[in-house]
């Protein structure tokens, strides 16, 4: 895609669920990818197999197996990529604590647990975006944008973390796309119906939530990862320019029962 052409598309936890699918559908789309990650050795050949699919759309792709919740480790990424080139910044950072809000003192949420959860899964959306303007390297018209979820107004056990992050991603959404848009940036949230991620998978009771989930949606589905990408790459396009400050909800109408 011609708008596409010579621009970088930065995943933050790029290797797996909904980051990877997105990467996946922008590489598609021509945009260079730069993907942020921590895995294990164990499945790094998994995920060069995908790196490779995405090589074969004849874009650029580059990957760092580091903390993108280091600052040190931001600048250095950044530093790799030329001014003005950022399309897209991509927000998947799936780190946070799923305990519950009570039990003995080891098992039960504290403070600390809050303030990792919130960093990782909100503040470090704000951290990135401001170290790309910094550097210079945003594009024309680019996008910023991270995933909430559903979690961010209705309670499940052990989502109390995750959920306090969501609130504030959403409080720095719609900031973040009033004191950006001066800089030709668009910020918004995305706010997908249940997906089998290994993130979701992980939260007590998942198979619960899948059951009651395909339940509440009216085409007796979950969302794929792939759903959400194909919202990611329309959220991209030109045509796009004018939505900001908004969470789209793409769950196939899963949040209105």
């Amino acid at each position: 895609m011609e708008e596409f052409k010579n621009k970088w598309a930065i995943i933050l936890g790029g290797s797996s669920g909904l980051g990877l699918a997105c990467a996946k559908k922008l590489a598609s789309d021509g945009l260079n990818i730069c993907i942020v990650h921590r895995d294990r050795k164990s499945n790094l050949a998994a995920f060069g197999k995908e790196v490779e699919i995405m090589k074969s759309f004849g874009v650029s792709v580059k990957t760092f197996n580091k903390d993108a919740l280091d600052g040190d480790v931001g600048n250095e990424i950044l530093n790799e990529l030329p001014k003005h080139s950022v399309k897209i910044l991509l927000h998947s950072i799936a780190k946070g604590s799923l305990k519950k809000m009570h039990g003995d003192k080891n098992e039960a949420l504290s403070k600390q647990d809050f303030e990792i959860t919130i960093h990782a899964m909100a503040l470090s959306w704000y951290e990135w975006v401001r170290a790309l303007i910094q550097k210079e390297i945003v594009a024309n018209n680019a996008r910023s944008i991270a995933f909430t979820s559903e979690g961010n107004s209705k309670v499940w056990p052990g989502y109390a973390a995750v959920s306090a992050a969501k609130a504030v991603l959403e409080a720095l959404m719609r900031s973040m796309a009033v004191e950006f848009a001066p800089l030709g940036i668009t910020t918004n949230c995305i706010q997908a119906g249940t997906t089998e991620t290994p993130s979701f998978l992980a939260i007590p009771g998942s198979d619960k939530l899948t059951e009651m989930a395909k339940m509440r949606n009216p085409f007796n589905r979950l969302t794929t990862a792939e759903d959400v990408a194909n919202v990611v790459s329309l959220l991209c396009k030109k045509e796009a320019d004018w939505i900001n400050g908004t969470i789209v909800k793409v769950d196939g109408g899963e949040s209105l029962r």
